[in-house]
């Protein structure tokens, strides 16, 4: 390969930091080498030459070597400009490098699967404000805690099919999700051994169980995001309201189908979420009567639909509401997810 196509690439080569370079090889295995090391000064004039206007000293900068400086130069760098520093093939280095640092890293292992929360005192991930825990835990720590210590990973990253509030169930058959483990000393497990990792899990707390844990791809986690509000999701919302209903009063919400909402931002995720009015749809309703100020809604909706405040409306930012639609003032008391619709990851058995 030529140096010129080598660096436009710059997928195997970057240049770092305080004039060192990190090389990372890329093989099939998922075995990662980071060598760093030093060069000469004399390596790098030639790149400040052919551009001076990438390397320029900049406020809180070691060196004016950064990564998006070389990125910068090799786009704007004319080939026969770039060949008079770095012919091909290259002469011969009079000057040895200084090696500083030698890595060697496993690439990160996917683990997927579903979980299933029982708590309504518990969030999906740590509760945390200014600094300071609200909850003693959280799904994503329940289930990472023993990947991490079976993997003996460095660190995660959990992700999941959307998320539930601190006081939500999340009940059938769970809600899809996937951790990173990065550079695990441990790679390869069975599927047996899976299966007992996930009893282990599951043995660990009576808030959450985890069905179908399995070791997936990169890329396969991408499908548990795809078409994120094309999904449709199932909740059952326990419902109150001011003025005595008799079952006749709630019968006709049966009957509305596709109803369409405007959501502005709720005001409960305000300070996290850009202010905005969203469409959503609840495609089915069904009521179920409890008696003179409860009843229960089984609902069938667009992902992405905030429930609770289309029951109470929000002080009228979600339209229509269960509210305005009885003509009354309603509340939720309890809301549980029945279902996420999402066909992934697949389903084992266990």
């Amino acid at each position: 390969m030529c140096v010129w196509e080598f660096f436009r690439s710059s997928a195997r080569l970057t240049l770092l930091k305080r004039c060192a370079r990190r090389l990372i090889l890329l093989t099939t295995s998922s075995l990662v080498l980071y060598f760093l090391c030093r060069y000469p000064h004399s390596c790098l004039l030639g790149r400040a030459t052919a551009c001076p206007d990438c390397f320029k000293p900049a406020k809180n900068k070691q060196s004016v070597f950064t990564r998006m400086a070389v990125i910068k130069a090799l786009e704007k760098i004319k080939e026969e400009d770039f060949l008079k520093h770095f012919p091909c093939p290259p002469s011969s280095p009079k000057n040895l490098c200084v090696a500083l640092e030698i890595q060697c890293n496993n690439g990160a292992v996917f683990v997927a699967g579903r979980y299933n929360k029982y708590s309504r005192n518990l969030p999906q991930t740590p509760w945390i404000i200014d600094g300071e825990r609200k909850l003693e835990s959280s799904v994503e720590e329940l289930i990472s805690e023993h990947l991490m210590a079976e993997f003996k990973a460095d660190s995660f990253n959990f992700s999941s099919s959307g998320r539930e509030d601190v006081d939500v169930r999340t009940l059938g058959n769970g809600r899809p999700f996937a951790i990173e483990l990065v550079n695990p000393r441990r790679i390869r497990f069975t599927a047996e051994e899976m299966k007992g990792l996930q009893q282990t899990i599951n043995n660990s707390s009576d808030k959450i169980q985890v069905r179908d844990l399995q070791l997936v791809t990169r890329e396969a986690i991408g499908r548990m995001k795809e078409g994120e509000e094309e999904k449709t999701k199932t909740y059952s919302a326990l419902i109150w309201t001011d003025k005595a209903i008799q079952k006749e009063d709630i019968a006709f919400l049966d009957d509305i189908k596709e109803l369409k909402l405007d959501q502005k931002t709720p005001l409960r995720v305000l300070h996290r979420r850009p202010l905005a009015v969203r469409c959503r749809i609840i495609h089915t309703m069904q009521s179920e009567y409890i008696d003179e100020h409860h009843f229960r809604l089984h609902l069938k909706t667009q992902a992405g639909t905030y429930i609770k405040e289309f029951v109470h409306g929000d002080f009228g930012r979600t339209k229509p509401n269960i509210g305005s639609l009885l003509n009354r003032t309603a509340d939720i008391l309890e809301l549980d997810v029945e279902s996420v619709d999402v066909d992934w990851p697949p389903t084992l058995d266990n």
